[in-house]
């Protein structure tokens, strides 16, 4: 908690009882008063915090606009969730990739320098401390981080040591369920130092009854993890480790596939090729995940034409059709290969314009039931020898007026709309040898998202597994923003029955398809969700009788 002057105090009452509006009117106000008690422009943080103090006591009123316009970077929280990165401590990768740097005490293809690893570094890369820190400083800045997509970074997840696994994915766990009692400095040290204890001294099958505890926890907590993401190679995913996977409660796993070109991931020694990538691709689809495409155009021996002839593939090819994908423009640092290459001559990135040019060609061929979750990494630009710099490459690629129809460009998001016109659509699709159904609720227009959900029906031979047979898969339900529900305020979408009406067309679909049973790849804390719409654990699904 930090201090807070006697003028600034005054300040902030001053500023709660003009309740600015709108992000301009907070500016202005914040400046006036600046002026007015001679203090320093307010930050956003200690105004929320104060007003938090006035609310408890019963002085204030909340203000939920005013809370809205207060948080920073309002774009973490706006598609329902609050993603939480947490970094692996650095282990041994079995890549050679010729464009990853190798800086010490880091984990391979990071940066010291970079703000999750800066992050991880200050709490020794102890999951337990980054959750807790990564949960106070969302709600510094105004949000509220009670459904929380867990998301573990570090490099190949699977290489890294089973009680270690065990261990992070538990501490992540009881990091959460513990934040709701708010610990103090003293005691959160003493919580660190149990997690390192427990590092050393239990066994596997101890920590794996710990994880089982901690998961039922949370089905009850305040802060839930309902989404967990993991990544890993594509070489690396079999039956053995998605059922592993599984038992963690992840729910997503981003692949390393950076193009689907043999001899291109060849020269810049990947390791694999695509036929691992399809392989696992398909294996992770039958589990039921969300898969994510790590895609890297301006690659050594790509060019323009390629990348966007790969990229096209992508979607027209059954045998990939990722959910989601990132784009990780190719840059040169120091301590990689490609920096010897490039000081050689060998190696030249992309423009600024040319880099520009494939993602707003990219952009334009994207199906409307994949979402671009990034256009570039965060490395900060002292660390960028060559290759793009631009930071706010999504906006420039917008103000172009290319019309993207990726879920993340068409969510529902930053203002709140009624919901008399909603549209339910259905697009069909194969992939990995099954069928696909995107059921989305949308504008008239369709050019907002309201929510979607992922069906799956596999071809019902290849269930081997007693769990999943004769079953159809719900691999996501995902509902956005707040709407404003017809005749009522503030009424937030996730509770107005989007999700439950998509629930019921996609077990329509799955039963009139001849399946018998649904499966839902819930994230531990989305249980509690399923079990009122009829749903039943299994093992690590919730399964319910159509």
């Amino acid at each position: 908690m930090s201090i807070i002057s006697n003028q600034s105090k005054k300040a902030i009452k001053e500023l709660l009882n003009i309740s600015p509006t709108n992000i301009e009117m907070l500016a202005k106000t914040k400046r006036k008063l600046s002026s007015q008690y001679n203090i320093k422009i307010l930050q956003n943080s200690e105004i929320l915090e104060y007003y938090r103090q006035l609310v408890e006591r019963g002085e204030v009123k909340k203000n939920k606009n005013l809370e809205r316009l207060l948080r920073k970077r309002q774009i973490r929280t706006m598609s329902g969730v609050a993603p939480v990165a947490v970094l692996t401590k650095p282990y041994f990768c079995p890549g050679k990739c010729v464009y990853c740097p190798d800086e010490k005490g880091i984990p391979k293809s990071y940066l010291s320098n970079e703000p999750a690893v800066m992050r991880a570094v200050r709490s020794q890369y102890n999951p337990y401390a980054q959750v807790r820190l990564r949960l106070k400083a969302l709600e510094i800045n105004g949000h509220i981080p009670t459904k929380i997509e867990l998301i573990v970074i570090g490099g190949s997840w699977s290489v890294l040591p089973k009680k270690y696994q065990y261990w992070y994915i538990k501490e992540c766990f009881r990091s959460a369920n513990d934040y709701f009692f708010e610990l103090t400095l003293e005691t959160s040290q003493q919580a660190v130092d149990k997690s390192k204890k427990d590092l050393k001294k239990e066994t596997v099958i101890g920590l794996e009854k710990k994880l089982a505890q901690e998961q039922k926890r949370n089905e009850k907590n305040k802060y839930k993890i309902v989404g967990l993401t993991l990544e890993t190679r594509p070489d690396f995913i079999n039956k053995k480790e998605v059922e592993q996977m599984r038992f963690f409660g992840c729910t997503r796993v981003e692949l390393g596939v950076q193009i689907i070109d043999d001899k291109i991931l060849k020269i810049n020694k990947r390791g694999h090729g695509i036929k691992e990538v399809i392989r696992a691709t398909k294996v992770l689809r039958n589990y039921g995940f969300k898969i994510t495409y790590h895609i890297m155009p301006g690659l050594v021996g790509s060019d323009f034409d390629k990348d966007y002839k790969k990229f096209k593939q992508l979607f027209e090819d059954e045998r990939f059709q990722p959910d989601q994908i990132k784009f990780y423009p190719t840059v040169v640092t120091k301590g990689s290969l490609l920096y010897r290459w490039w000081k050689q001559g060998k190696y030249n990135p992309y423009t600024d314009k040319s880099l520009k040019e494939l993602i707003v060609a990219c952009k334009n061929t994207i199906p409307s039931y994949v979402r671009i979750i990034r256009l570039i990494r965060d490395i900060p630009e002292e660390s960028i020898i060559a290759g793009n710099k631009i930071t706010n490459l999504r906006q420039l690629i917008l103000e172009t007026g290319v019309e993207c129809k990726c879920i993340r460009c068409r969510e529902a998001k930053g203002k709140q709309y009624k919901i008399s016109n909603t549209k339910l659509t259905v697009v069909k699709y194969l992939a990995a040898a099954g069928t696909e159904y995107f059921i989305s609720y949308t504008s008239g227009n369709e050019k907002i998202l309201f929510g979607f959900c992922r069906l799956r029906l596999p071809e019902k031979q290849q269930r081997k597994r007693n769990i999943l047979q004769k079953s159809a898969l719900v691999r996501e339900l995902h509902v956005y923003g707040e709407l404003v529900s017809v005749g009522e305020k503030n009424k937030k979408a996730q509770h107005i029955g989007l999700g439950r009406n998509m629930m019921k067309k996609a077990e329509e679909l799955a039963k009139s398809n001849g399946y018998k049973r649904m499966a839902v790849i819930s994230g531990v804390g989305a249980r509690d969700y399923y079990r009122k719409l009829g749903y039943q654990l299994r093992e690590t699904y919730m399964i319910k009788r159509l």
